[in-house]
């Protein structure tokens, strides 16, 4: 299947590693369980605890950052159980700490589907070269998805060269979101109808930004007023409390490097994983630019929509999303609002691009289907393969289409600058297919992409390939747009 456009794959191909590992709490679900461990470790002699202790440490504390940190914190998961009274030693609550923790191999199933954006610190660079980070999506053991970071620069004629990834990872911090963004509680609370001049007291009740727990009581302040509102509190409360539940701030030192951090799993929709976070470069309405990244969420049963929000890969708000139709996975944002909304490309229906305008970038209600499968190897789904890239002569809509045998290849469209709605230009083909050396992996005969970016005239597109090794290709701008104004 030849590309219609001359493509350029860099000597670039990384692989999942699973020597990258983090420590998580292990927790067994039984009560009694947990008690019979402690009560075995609280048997043995002080010596024997200090022989494991060392044991222990010089076996796994060099494959981790913070590790005797995150043995105590895990200690103190299970200090509940300890008997009333009863004193331990440092070494032996650090002991315990390590009976209740284990590894998790992040990578040890693939590594695939990035996402590149400039990096926010462009700084101490020779003229002509520029910084970015490539989003990832790891997978371990139970198919639980999380996300990594890598970082790189590219040179004046789009030479990549990537950093040396740190043999450690490092969840971050996590903090409830207590004063959320206003834009994110005025969704949850349309989203559960309340009247418009109602919910602009309630965000606004004590002349301060307006927190969960503040509107929470001026929601059962006013239903006291207006009697009428009663029916409408359960509902208005169960939104209030997936927004305390799913809302959260991951924070890192800025002295843990780009390849160490990595959000993993932390609420109850994300348990069973958090999948193909398309990141954008996004141009707020007063020039500030902050880093969105629409992501899919799921616990195991169900699918949910989640943003990502940051604006130095420091700290991330993470937020649910509210409305009819974040429903499905696959929605990439645009870098811009477009006539003073955010808007979105979605798939409503498992097969087909939708577009999407909303004023809240936390609440979708509407889309509308703009493209449905009409070429041969797209003909079983398609859907995007990251935000909307903005050129002169349009939006350039990067897509994945699934064919025969269940082939993924990476296409693209060209929407209107002015109405997206609009697709004038198509290309008969794809522009990357997997070769014969991309084609076998995990999951077989697939090119991915979740955001590529445009330098010096030229596409730059990562790409996963197989669910087992990630790439980057570049594709000339002008050949790319001469074959669509075809």
């Amino acid at each position: 299947m030849p590309s219609l456009v001359p493509v350029t794959r860099k000597p670039i191909d990384f692989r999942a590693d699973a020597t990258r590992v983090i420590l998580k709490p292990f927790i067994p679900p039984s009560k009694e369980r947990i008690r019979k461990i402690i009560d075995r470790v609280l048997s043995l002699p002080e010596d024997t605890v200090e022989q494991w202790l060392d044991r222990v440490i010089g076996e796994f504390a060099h494959r981790h950052n913070q590790f005797h940190q995150v043995l105590q914190e895990n200690y103190r998961r299970v200090a509940h159980y300890i008997p009333k009274g009863k004193k331990l030693s440092e070494k032996r609550k650090t002991l315990l700490g390590a009976y209740f923790t284990h590894e998790y191999s992040v990578e040890a199933a693939a590594l695939f589907n990035p996402s590149i954006v400039p990096h926010p610190d462009q700084r101490d660079l020779p003229a002509g070269h520029e910084r970015f980070i490539l989003s990832l999506r790891a997978t371990g053991e139970g198919h639980i998805s999380s996300i990594e970071f890598r970082s790189g620069v590219l040179g004046p004629q789009n030479e990549v060269s990537l950093e040396t990834p740190t043999p450690f990872l490092l969840p971050g911090e996590v903090q409830p979101l207590h004063t959320p963004a206003p834009d994110f509680l005025r969704a949850a609370l349309e989203a559960s109808s309340l009247p418009k001049g109602i919910l602009e007291r309630v965000l606004h009740s004590n002349g301060k930004p307006a927190s969960i727990d503040s509107v929470r009581t001026a929601l059962q302040h006013q239903t006291r007023v207006h009697p009428e509102l009663r029916a409408l509190l359960p509902d208005m409360l169960e939104q209030l409390d997936r927004a305390e539940q799913e809302s959260f701030v991951l924070s890192y030192n800025n002295e843990v490097p780009v390849s160490e951090r990595i959000i993993f799993p932390v609420s109850q929709s994300e348990r069973n994983g958090i999948e193909d976070a398309r990141f954008v470069q996004f141009s707020d309405d007063n020039g500030d630019v902050v880093y969105y990244a629409p992501y899919t969420a799921y616990d195991g049963k169900q699918i949910s929509m989640k943003m990502l929000k940051t604006r130095d890969f420091l700290q991330f708000e993470i937020y649910p999303l509210f409305g009819k139709a974040v429903q499905n996975k696959g929605m990439a944002l645009f870098p811009e609002k477009l006539d003073g909304r955010y808007a979105a490309i979605s798939r409503q229906d498992g097969e087909s691009l939708f577009l999407m305008y909303s004023d809240s970038v936390f609440r979708w209600e509407d889309a509308e289907v703009i493209r449905i499968p009409e070429l041969p190897w797209e003909m079983v789904q398609i859907g995007n393969c990251g935000s909307p890239i903005k050129t002169d002569e349009g939006w350039l809509l990067l897509t994945h289409g699934v064919g025969p045998l269940r082939k993924y290849v990476i296409g693209v469209y060209l929407l209107d600058l002015h109405d997206p709605s609009k697709i004038i230009g198509t290309l008969e083909e794809p522009i990357l297919s997997p070769n014969e050396k991309e084609r076998e992996g995990y999951v077989p005969n697939v090119v991915y992409s979740c955001g590529g970016m445009v330098r010096n005239n030229e596409l730059i597109l990562p790409y996963a390939y197989s669910d087992v090794g990630t790439g980057i290709a570049t594709i000339p701008l002008a050949d790319l747009l001469n074959a669509l104004n075809s």
